[in-house]
């Protein structure tokens, strides 16, 4: 009768490396990079198709960055912030990274003011549209262009 081998941490081990040496060396990922139709498709998607108006949002966020790992970003929009004049929501969107969408932020009036402040993340010089919608329906907008020296979010993954 033949004894099963114990079980251990470096057979365990070096089976599984075996197993991933037998996969083929040329699979390579690289995440998807958005484009301006995607980010246009992703706005109606917000916007239901309604017209935008530009004025009433501002943008500040640096107009070159060293690095885009973390890229500071305000959104403002000029509101009273009162039970019926506020701003609803804020979405922010971009031309290059692997997504269209940066973020999408929720107001009420007790809020006090119409402000977000965050860090993104830039995949590569592009252009920054930030869309408010105010209570009263309507849509407004600006944008802004970045250029980045140092790109993130196009690591190669095998």
């Amino acid at each position: 009768m033949r004894r099963q081998p114990v079980p251990t941490r470096r057979r365990f081990l070096g089976l599984a490396a075996g197993a991933i040496g037998a996969l083929p060396a040329a699979i390579s990922v690289r995440p998807a990079e958005a484009t301006p139709e995607m980010m246009a498709t992703a706005i109606r998607a917000v916007t239901g198709g309604a017209p935008v108006q530009t004025g009433k949002v501002k943008l500040d966020i640096p107009p070159l960055v060293e690095n885009g790992n973390s890229v500071p970003m305000t959104v403002s929009v000029t509101s009273a912030m009162t039970a019926n004049d506020y701003v609803k929501s804020i979405h922010v969107f971009n031309e290059k990274n692997p997504q269209p969408n940066l973020g999408n932020f929720y107001l009420k009036p007790n809020a006090g003011r119409a402000q977000v402040s965050t860090r993104v993340r830039l995949a590569d010089s592009q252009k920054i549209t930030a869309i408010a919608k105010l209570s009263d329906g309507s849509f407004w907008s600006t944008t802004a262009d970045v250029v980045v020296t140092l790109a993130a979010c196009t690591e190669d993954v095998i």
